[in-house]
């Protein structure tokens, strides 16, 4: 990363000049994001291919994602500020060096057991590269225009890292072995370790320090909630389910309550009490939930029922992907530094909740054109307008010390939001198909029986998820301020951060 004075792409009036390597270091930031995006997916599709050679059951398969899901989701934070303390050229380096080696392991596994510990040092590695990546970009970037243009970019490898897993996945277990799904990471690592090794430069301290009780609570409590929503999948009444939800929520009160007394916070107060960095988090949340569901229930729909092979459903993802990055680039770029997130981030929720309402009309002998191509587009558009917008709005007006930990604070939100959705929709889908063959099937169901219980199922998940965005849209635009975001030269909490809701909803 460049020095304090470098690295500060000084808005107008700031007299400070930008780093002339800002754009290599956001193309070397992609590509550490593209890794971390396509992780989240890859391996589903290598999953049959894993287990077959390696011989576990079809209940252990779950932990192939859960091992990587479970430390990303609780260790966000705490990595966050350790970014903070330890320097973000540091953190990237560290967590690419981190990640790679634990992405040779999982490849080289001969064993359930060690696949399934080099997973769960992927997360933790994962944890650390995400807000080192997202506050690099923060720290970079301050000019209102180039930031938009820089977070827009960022925004797009987001989006796209989920869909594009399910391609490289598939081509990879085709073509030449499930293994490759992991040894694939060594190169965009390489890459990306090759280009923050050159253009980064080592930064002064910024003063922060860790919070050991907060990072212990909160660690703690993410654990409980993302362990619990893992299991609720298999039912809300275990002990495995509520016990570690009820756990998870004593927790994060308790850090919390910590937060508000602590010298040296974790997660400092004023970084989430500003109206528009706390709409951001909300966002990543309501976006997690019903992106997260979506990946997963039209994945089974379309391999389930239509009979897609992974590369096929890799692909049909294609025009939701190339409209997102497209309405990413200009919405980021064009919009948000103009008119701010409000008129952006409750838009974009609703059209993504009208592509998921139409999924809702699916049926077992659907075409692609005419029942998902349509939605899929739309989808695209909503969640451009909504990712940049909500990295922009996530990181902004924060002092530099907070870099770390308010970046970890987005991607907080996407976790939890992906596991809460996955849990509560999950139910949905079972009960609806549940009940849909106790209704309509006496005796024996047949596959076509199975198929339309399955999609009955999948329809109330879209129309659900739908619903959960407009939420969504309602609470983010009572929340977020009118007008475009602070100038780098304003202090980090504008003079208006704390007054009441009520006063800015016109």
């Amino acid at each position: 990363m460049a020095t304090q004075s470098a690295a500060s792409t000084a808005g107008p009036g700031s007299g400070k000049a930008a780093d002339p390597k800002r754009w290599l270091i956001l193309a070397a930031v992609c590509c550490a994001y593209l890794m971390i995006g396509l992780d989240l997916a890859v391996m589903n599709v290598a999953l049959p291919d894993a287990q077959q050679d390696l011989g576990f059951s079809d209940g252990d398969r779950q932990w192939i994602v859960t091992a990587y899901a479970l430390p990303m989701g609780s260790l966000l934070l705490f990595c966050g500020r350790l970014t903070d303390v330890m320097g973000r050229k540091q953190a990237v380096l560290v967590a690419l060096i981190g990640f790679a080696v634990a992405s040779a392991v999982g490849g080289a596994a001969n064993s359930f057991g060690l696949l399934v510990a080099a997973r769960a040092l992927q997360g933790v590695f994962a944890a650390l590269l995400s807000p080192a990546c997202m506050s690099v970009v923060a720290t970079t970037f301050t000019s209102p225009k180039e930031r938009g243009k820089a977070f827009g970019a960022v925004g797009g490898v987001m989006a796209i890292g989920g869909s594009m897993g399910l391609i490289i996945g598939g081509a990879l277990t085709s073509s030449l072995d499930w293994r490759w799904c992991m040894y694939i990471n060594l190169f965009f690592a390489a890459a990306a370790f090759i280009g923050s090794a050159t253009l980064l430069t080592k930064q002064p301290r910024q003063g922060a320090q860790m919070d050991v009780p907060g990072m212990v609570a909160a660690s703690a409590g993410l654990f409980c909630l993302v362990y619990g929503f893992s299991n609720a999948e298999d039912g809300w009444s275990g002990a495995s389910t509520w016990g570690f939800l009820a756990a998870g929520a004593v927790l994060l009160a308790a850090f919390w309550a910590w937060q508000m007394r602590a010298r040296n916070p974790l997660l400092p107060p004023r970084v989430v009490a500003d109206r528009n960095r706390g709409a951001a988090y909300l966002t990543t949340l309501f976006v997690g939930a019903g992106f997260f569901s979506l990946l997963l229930f039209l994945v089974f729909y379309m391999q389930t029922i239509l009979g897609y092979s992974a590369v096929k459903t890799g692909s049909a993802m294609l025009p939701m992907v190339v409209s997102t990055i497209m309405v990413t680039a200009v919405a980021g770029a064009r919009l948000v530094p103009k008119v701010g997130p409000r008129p952006m981030i409750p838009t974009g929720l609703v059209v993504s909740a009208i592509g998921l309402a139409w999924l809702y009309f699916i049926e077992v002998d659907s075409s692609y054109v005419s029942a998902l191509l349509g939605p899929l587009l739309v989808i695209g558009v909503g969640m451009g307008l909504i990712y940049s917008a909500a990295a922009n709005t996530g990181t902004s007006g924060v002092e530099p010390q907070d870099a770390g930990v308010a970046s970890a604070a987005v991607n907080v939100g996407q976790q939890l939001g992906g596991a809460v959705g996955t849990a509560l929709f999950s139910t949905i889908a079972t009960n609806t198909t549940t009940n849909w063959i106790a209704d309509h099937v006496q005796g024996r169901p047949t596959v076509g029986q199975i198929h339309q219980a399955a999609l009955e199922g999948y329809a109330v998940v879209f129309l659900w998820a739908a619903f959960a965005l407009v939420f969504g849209a309602v609470v983010t635009a009572l929340m977020l301020r009118s007008g475009p975001l602070p100038s780098p030269e304003e202090p980090a909490e504008a003079k208006d951060a704390a007054e009441p809701l009520a006063a800015d909803r016109v």
